[in-house]
């Protein structure tokens, strides 16, 4: 009871900075759902192939992974993290009204890539600053914050539906399986959904496609307005805009003069040491490569970092494959599902995977981390093998999303808590699973784009199956190199033996 009454203490008294910090996450997630739905007409707008268009995704990966670890030279002052984030979110809302705009998928290319730069300072800063408020206690906060990941994500593509396209864009001169890549297209109907006076025909080069869609990009680039705003508000409360004069800071009320006359809480030695490893051992990947404490490691101590991003390499790009090509797969042989219903599918996603990280708060105080990665990652195999099996059944699809989704959802915090527990928070697990799974997200998705256009849509899920067998693979290799290490004598504790 006091725990609580001291956590909510903490929130009523940083609430603005708090529900920013939550906001601009929603900023992150609009980034990330937006180019599922759509790619279908931005292929149409810039007159590309799959392969082609996938590098746009890759280059929003790529430069997240590099906003994500530039982002920690802007954490030595509130100041300096607080205009980050202003112009981060704001550069996300220039960027949702331009798009409309980039006629060469080069273009579009580049400009995804400043968003995904901005997405890179957001997930670093905003996280960074919520831990430095709640320190200990905010566990519940950061839980919170990666909701808002989910929410934005399963929001843009519920904008996007309404102004999708009824017609695909094609080769002219090949097939599915054509290998050219020719850059020239036509504008042909869907076999499902014939309209009136419409005929097979060339595109003008000058015929601005996207014209409908363009209202979707300029509504999210409005609704996402007010998280620089709210950026804006709280520089200003902090007196750090160079207009405003500063003032003297008001009085604190009862309640926050009550939460500074508390004492503060004794840590032992174990704790201390903990939180000394952590400091030390979460740093840059660069950092972390070139740490003295792993001279005289054993080599199952490297295995388990490496198997453990392995599983994330491969959970992570299922992830960012599965949202971005889903509704490319919907639409086309042998489902043929409307673009406007396919268009709910990577909102059925997203929903899920919110939904997922919700439910797993309650659920990991019960389950071991261990057995929680175990369960998804089975579960992940078969759902992919159910919608191989039944790939013809449309209801299957929708509900094999939602299951999808679910099973993803909780794989990283707790495939990140069961591998530091192994290793004692003594090495840099967190700065690697975490590069992993990004490189994941990023190389998975380009290589799914080409698959596509060699293979055919059916190889889509056929890789969905690989990634997943793959990930479980890893994983049994994982509880392998755990049954075999031997912790530093620094760190032995009598813990339960390992296993699910």
């Amino acid at each position: 009871m006091g725990c609580n009454s001291h956590i909510s203490g903490l929130f009523r008294r940083n609430l603005q900075p708090t529900l920013t910090y939550w906001s601009v996450f929603f900023s992150f997630g609009l980034c990330i759902g937006f180019l599922g739905p759509t790619v279908s007409d931005l292929r149409c707008q810039t007159h590309s192939s799959l392969p082609q268009i996938s590098w746009v995704f890759f280059s929003q990966q790529f430069c997240l992974l590099l906003g994500s670890a530039l982002g920690g030279i802007f954490k030595k002052t509130l100041a300096k993290s607080l205009w980050v984030l202003f112009t981060s979110s704001l550069t996300i809302s220039l960027v949702f009204a331009v798009i409309p705009f980039c006629q060469d998928v080069k273009v579009l290319a580049t400009v995804i890539a400043i968003a995904g730069l901005a997405m890179g300072f957001i997930d670093t800063v905003a996280n960074m600053q919520l831990v430095k408020i709640y320190q200990k206690d905010s566990a519940v906060f950061l839980q919170v914050l990666h909701f808002f990941v989910g929410f934005g994500a399963l929001l843009s593509p519920l904008i996007a539906d309404p102004f999708l396209s009824e017609a695909d864009c094609v080769p002219t001169n090949a097939t599915n399986h054509d290998r050219s890549g020719s850059p020239h297209f036509q504008k042909i109907l869907t076999p499902h959904r014939p309209l009136p006076n419409l005929t097979h025909h060339e595109l003008p080069a000058h015929a601005w496609v996207g014209n409908q869609m363009s209202y979707a990009f300029w509504i999210m680039a409005l609704i996402n307005l007010p998280v620089p705003i709210s950026v804006l508000f709280l520089l200003s409360k902090k007196r750090m805009v160079p207009c405003c004069p500063r003032k003297k800071p008001p009085l604190l009320t009862a309640d926050e003069l009550s939460l500074q006359m508390e004492p503060p809480e004794k840590e032992d030695s174990s704790s201390l040491a903990t939180k000394a490893q952590s400091e030390r051992g979460h740093g840059n990947l660069f950092i972390c490569c070139q740490k003295k404490t792993f001279h005289g490691a054993s080599c199952s101590f490297f295995a388990i970092h490496i198997t453990a991003t392995l599983v994330l390499f491969m959970t992570d790009g299922i992830t960012g494959e599965y949202s971005a090509f889903i509704y490319t797969y919907a639409v086309d042989d042998p489902l043929f599902v409307g673009h406007k219903a396919a268009g709910y599918l990577p909102s059925i996603f997203w929903g899920s995977v919110t939904i997922g990280r919700l439910i797993s708060i309650p659920i990991s105080s019960r389950i071991s981390p261990a057995t929680m990665v175990f369960i998804n990652l089975v579960g992940v195999v078969a759902t992919f093998l159910g919608l191989l099996l039944v790939y013809y059944n449309i209801v299957f699809l929708f509900v094999g999303t939602a299951c999808l989704g679910l099973f993803l959802s909780s794989t990283f915090p707790s495939m990140l808590a069961y591998t530091e527990d192994i290793l004692q928070y003594n090495g840099c697990a967190t700065t690697m699973l975490v590069t992993g799974a990004g490189i994941g997200e990023m190389t998975l998705q380009l290589f799914i784009g080409s698959i596509i256009q060699v293979l055919g849509k059916y190889s889509f899920l056929v890789c969905g199956v690989i990634f997943g067998c793959l990930a479980f693979t890893f994983y049994i290799m994982l509880l392998f190199f755990h049954r075999i290490y031997s912790r530093p004598s620094s760190v032995l504790t009598l813990d339960k033996p390992p296993g699910i």
